[in-house]
């Protein structure tokens, strides 16, 4: 039977799926019940919105500080990636530089899977992380510079881990190992709760840019979702990963230009 057809026989969310989340996309300890976070799975998946609000509620704790005691807005732009670097392990911009490489390093689906399998970096994989670091500090320096701080970071970590799920539940996995198969593929419910918990905090935290953010986050997904399918049939761990680097990206783009 499928994982996404098993999926349907347990419950929609558990008290369990949050510290799972956070225990997969994160480096912070949090103590989970192995057994039952492995018998989850990808019913768990809902709740990777809300993980990116934990992230983001250390980052902004921590920018929120340096801000206070003085600290430029631009250092503190920076300080803010490097806080979210450390608590997820890089584990987002390890995606985006495996697929940047493999996607556009190999002619083949074989050779395309195998280069993203490598744990070297090549020239694609240091340009997509040089423009994705470059991108999202300028942004950060002019939504910070406009007085904002703690809602963008909240709503840019949530709606940019939603599509993650739902490229899980509507792509087929592109190799028969690694992490996205090992986790499985959720349901369409566990996608769309994921997606219901990312409009809610974006309408509740900036209900002026709501739409604008959730339009263009949602387009960065789907182009994602093509890119991955023409080149590689499905979707991989590395694939989600950098899924979330392009819909921050899109997000805080689009923030940027609607606060700064």
């Amino acid at each position: 039977m499928r994982n996404a057809d098993i999926s349907h026989t347990r419950p929609l969310m558990t008290a369990q799926d949050v510290p799972a989340a956070l225990g997969l996309l994160t480096r912070l300890p949090v103590r989970i019940d192995i057994d039952r976070a492995t018998a989850r799975g990808a019913a768990a998946a809902w709740a990777f919105p809300l993980a990116g609000v934990v992230v983001a509620g250390i980052t902004a704790l921590i920018g929120a500080f340096a801000l206070w005691v003085g600290t430029p807005v631009m250092i503190v732009a920076g300080l803010i990636l490097a806080v979210q670097i450390v608590v997820t392990g890089a584990m987002h911009e390890d995606g985006l530089a495996d697929s940047a490489d493999g996607l556009w390093g190999g002619w083949e689906i074989a050779r395309r899977l195998e280069i993203m399998k490598d744990s070297a970096i090549g020239t694609y994989g240091v340009l997509a992380l040089g423009v994705s670091l470059l991108l999202r500090w300028a942004a950060l320096v002019a939504i910070l510079s406009a007085g904002f701080l703690w809602a963008p970071l909240i709503v840019v970590a949530t709606v940019s881990r939603a599509p993650m799920v739902t490229m899980m539940a509507a792509l087929p996995n592109a190799r028969a190992g690694g992490l996205s198969q090992s986790v499985g593929r959720p349901s369409g419910a566990t996608a769309a709760l994921a997606g219901l918990i990312a409009l809610a905090v974006t309408v509740v935290f900036l209900p002026w840019s709501a739409f604008a953010v959730l339009l263009v986050v949602a387009l960065a997904g789907i182009a994602c979702a093509v890119i991955a399918m023409a080149k590689i049939k499905g979707q991989t761990g590395d694939i989600l990963g950098a899924t979330q680097q392009i819909c921050e990206i899109a997000a805080l783009t689009v923030l940027a230009a609607h606060l700064g």
